[in-house]
């Protein structure tokens, strides 16, 4: 698929990476914080959380690292660790708020690896994989840091809802829909699909070693 107007698709990432990199590090920097990590240690977490999945996502298609191209990731942590900072008696009150900037990013960073995997010219199954991975590979980050069993290895709906996402872009792309549309369509699904997971519990089936 070739999109009509690539500057307008450029400029769409942009917003979309400058978003997913506000939510991803707020959700690192808070859990740092959780852990009792200094200012330095919890920039550390929420940049690497922030710039993980799209920078294994550019590696593996042969780009740069997008925040190696402009110094406005790094200020976006920042400003992440000064909310974080400032708001940090509001946000413990918050249980549920490291859930929500998380949510935020996964779905953010999904739109994003699918439609630069797109733009290099890739097939949508690949596009889709490179989604999930830009999405959930920043909280496999955050969580080896912090020293917890990486969320994607648990039975909690997180990396599917990523392929699921993936999936309804690819059905609105094919359908020719507004891709403006159908990146807010299947940002709304993820988020959607992760909250009601939670919620009301759904989750994978679970392994079982039946000895």
């Amino acid at each position: 698929m070739h999109f009509t107007d690539p500057q307008l698709v450029n400029s769409i990432q942009t917003i979309i990476e400058i978003l997913g990199t506000l939510a991803f590090a707020i959700s690192g920097i808070r859990h740092a914080a959780a852990k009792h990590f200094d200012w330095f240690g919890g920039f550390v977490c929420g940049f690497a959380v922030a710039i993980g999945g799209g920078t294994l996502r550019d590696v593996m298609l042969g780009l740069p690292p997008f925040w190696m191209t402009s110094p406005l990731y790094i200020v976006c942590t920042i400003v992440a660790q000064i909310f974080v900072i400032s708001f940090s008696r509001m946000l413990k009150r918050l249980d549920n708020a490291w859930f929500f900037f998380d949510t935020l990013g996964l779905a953010s960073f999904t739109i994003t690896g699918i439609q630069k995997t797109i733009e290099c010219g890739y097939p949508f199954w690949v596009a889709i994989i490179m989604g999930c991975i830009t999405g959930a590979a920043g909280g496999v980050i955050r969580d080896v840091l912090l020293n917890k069993t990486p969320v994607v290895l648990r039975k909690e709906i997180y990396a599917m809802a990523s392929i699921v996402g993936g999936l309804l872009y690819w059905v609105l792309t094919d359908m020719n829909v507004n891709m403006a549309i159908t990146g807010v369509a299947t940002f709304v699904f993820i988020v959607t699909i992760r909250i009601l997971a939670v919620k009301y519990h759904i989750s994978l089936p679970v392994l079982k070693d039946d000895e």
